[in-house]
């Protein structure tokens, strides 16, 4: 962010004071505000004071602290920060904000730029000779749908094109920028499609009119059903029809290679026969094989794996066994070790003379 700083003092007039409609207007400020909160109304009271004189001046700060109570340095804090406020001269007819972020630049507010370089000043924040004329860059002023746009005191004058902003330029320097009309400049209402309405077109279907006629004719087709609803009514119902019988589903049945699951299996049968058609029908269960059954599969034979011989019987982490009663590994003899063949102190086994 740039730093904002208060204009040259040669620039500064040498007094404030509100005028009559301003000064109340600023105490109905004030009232909005709790006691001891009144200084929060800085912020609107710096509004008026702009809207006043065109820029807010360091006098016009100073004049605001005293009547909120605060000090200067506070007012200047506000108004330093806060890019609404001018704090250099503007043009006296028209300042001129021209919105440089991303929609409308890419919607051509760069040569709405150049048209503000060729007619005001080539740079930001000065006058035209007259002084009646001013332009600035800032970001988005929010009317992003119908890029690109500037903004002339409260107003935006949006959908621009170069050659209108020329045009309203001129309006506004020749003191006649009340007879411009604010918000699209192509002809679009408010925000539709550019290539015009797309729904509601006719303002029929949200009429009162229109609800209180559909809703008289809804009424009238009520009253239209009911002797035909009584007759209906006299006639004894019939009897709903069966309906056709639904085929069991399959899709909840695992795929597997299990038997229960072999497609081939057809239980329960859709036609019921005698059981021996239903098991000639149906696939056989394997026989039952112990070796099989005690067969894993190759790659489990070759785990290492008890499969028969006691078992060791577990006990529970938490069995508890006197001191006396656990058994002693029993200690084992090292022997000693055979001599090396190449070893000279090997006895040969003659005894010696």
């Amino acid at each position: 962010m740039s730093v904002r700083r208060l204009a040259e003092a040669s620039l500064q007039p040498a007094s404030f004071a509100f005028n009559r409609a301003n000064a109340a207007a600023a105490k109905q400020w004030i009232k909005k505000y709790p006691k001891g909160r009144e200084q929060s109304a800085i912020i609107p009271l710096l509004m008026l004071a702009q809207e006043q004189e065109g820029w807010v001046t360091k006098a016009a700060i100073e004049t605001i602290s005293d009547m909120l109570d605060m000090p200067y340095i506070r007012g200047l804090e506000v108004a330093t920060f806060y890019t609404q406020y001018q704090l250099n001269p503007v043009g006296t007819r028209a300042h001129i904000q021209v919105c440089g972020t991303t929609p409308c630049m890419l919607r051509g507010s760069e040569a709405l730029m150049d048209v503000c370089r060729s007619k005001i000043h080539h740079d930001q924040f000065h006058t035209n000779d007259k002084g009646t004329l001013s332009w600035e860059e800032v970001e988005c002023l929010g009317a992003c749908v119908n890029a690109p746009m500037v903004m002339i005191f409260k107003d935006t004058y949006e959908d621009l094109t170069p050659e209108r902003l020329a045009e309203i330029i001129d309006l506004y320097d020749a003191g006649k920028g009340a007879s411009v009309t604010p918000g699209p400049q192509n002809g679009r209402i408010t925000s539709e499609p550019a290539s015009g309405l797309t729904t509601l077109k006719s303002e029929k279907a949200i009429l009162k009119a229109t609800r209180d006629r559909e809703t008289r004719a809804a009424t009238k087709a009520t009253k239209d059903a009911e002797p035909a609803a009584a007759v209906a009514a006299s006639v004894p119902p019939t009897a709903p029809a069966a309906p056709a019988p639904v085929a069991p589903s399959n899709a909840s049945k695992p795929k597997t290679d299990a038997v229960e699951t072999n497609p081939a299996l057809k239980s329960p049968s859709a036609t019921k026969v005698a059981p021996a058609a239903e098991r000639a029908a149906s696939v056989a269960a394997p026989l039952h094989s112990a070796a099989n059954a005690n067969k894993a599969e190759p790659q489990v034979e070759d785990v290492s794996k008890q499969r028969k011989g006691p078992k060791n019987k577990a006990e529970p982490a938490s069995a508890f066994k006197a001191p006396e009663a656990k058994v002693k590994p029993a200690k084992t003899v090292a022997k000693a070790a055979k001599p090396s063949p190449g070893n000279r102190s090997r006895p040969t086994g003659k005894k010696p003379v």
